[in-house]
């Protein structure tokens, strides 16, 4: 029994270990993959590419709200030079700036309508345009595709 408890304990140990050492760029990363495949299904239905659903509509918003509280913890620090990021220095430069942003996409997720069309396309613009004012002051453009200029 003792012995269960002992090793029951090094591992929990062991995992919040590997917890505190995660790579908050891969974890940032993970987080706004998450947001564009949610904006991706919801852009789909508000251009009727795919049916409405509402309880999918739900989980989006959802997910944007607290993905959003998340977005600050996930900038602790100037990555090292060359580190693969988007992330502009001006993050760290005006970071609360950079945070009342996130508190807007917050806010937008949360105030969101998904009951009805109607209501998801008057509310998503409003997280669209959260996460575009972010974007547009906080990360570098994304690199051109292979074979283009």
């Amino acid at each position: 029994m003792i012995r269960s408890v002992i090793a029951a304990t090094v591992f929990l140990g062991g995992i919040t270990v590997l917890l505190a050492q995660s790579d908050p760029i891969t974890d940032r990363q993970a987080l706004m993959k998450s947001n564009a495949k949610n904006a991706k299904n919801v852009t789909q239905m508000v251009k009727g590419d795919q049916p409405f659903d509402a309880a999918q509509a739900k989980a989006a918003f959802n997910t944007w709200h607290e993905n959003a509280k998340r977005i600050p913890t996930l900038f602790p620090s100037p990555p090292a030079p060359g580190a693969d990021t988007r992330a502009l220095p001006k993050i760290w430069e005006n970071k609360a700036d950079f945070e009342a942003k996130a508190a807007a996409l917050a806010k937008a997720a949360s105030e969101g309508k998904t009951g009805t069309l109607d209501e998801l396309k008057a509310s998503f613009p409003n997280v669209q345009k959260a996460c575009g004012d972010c974007h547009d002051a906080y990360r570098r453009p994304a690199p051109p595709a292979e074979g283009k200029k």
